[in-house]
């Protein structure tokens, strides 16, 4: 027997048979549970009942103009978030949050060593810069162009209602 002629109809054989094993398999549909527990909130995954309305960090965002339009994407208990846009292109996320659910945010700024508009201030990779704002809320600029600069970054946060979100229960 010739193996020449054998090996096409083997090597389709083995390629079915592969295919149908691996479409047989019953796959993960969510992630392993110590990927859950490390993004739930403390305390049993809940936001706190004291956290405040997505809604009224609204008020202490920074205001449209200059060029620079602000869209909100996101509203719940505890958090607020909108893109910032330039000539058509997200250049920045701004959010604040409310750290009463998730204390370990505040932790964050306990050995901060520097201050933007009299708040401690971190620097988280190259794209994040944050202030914790009357030890509870924080508020954030996420870069989303390389040519929005940590300098740009801090300029926009020091436009939010800071005081405003400080007097904030």
């Amino acid at each position: 027997m010739n193996f020449t002629a054998l090996r096409k109809p083997i090597v389709a054989g083995l390629l079915a048979t592969l295919l149908l094993v691996g479409g047989c398999r019953n796959p993960q549909t969510s992630p392993p549970p110590e990927t859950q527990q490390q993004v739930q909130p403390a305390e049993g995954g809940a936001v706190s009942q004291a956290a405040v309305s997505g809604s009224e960090f609204n008020k202490f965002f920074p205001p449209d103009g200059d060029g620079y339009e602000r869209i909100y994407t996101q509203e719940k208990d505890g958090f607020a978030e909108a893109k910032l846009k330039k000539d058509g292109q997200d250049i920045a996320m701004l959010a604040i949050s409310d750290t009463i659910s998730v204390p370990a945010a505040a932790q964050k700024f306990v050995n901060s060593d520097r201050n933007i508009a009299g708040y401690p201030a971190i620097t988280q990779g190259t794209t994040q810069t944050a202030v914790l704002v009357a030890d509870r809320f924080q508020v954030k600029v996420i870069s989303r162009s390389p040519d929005f600069t940590e300098v740009d970054r801090e300029t926009w946060i020091q436009k939010f209602d800071l005081q405003g979100l400080a007097q904030l229960k």
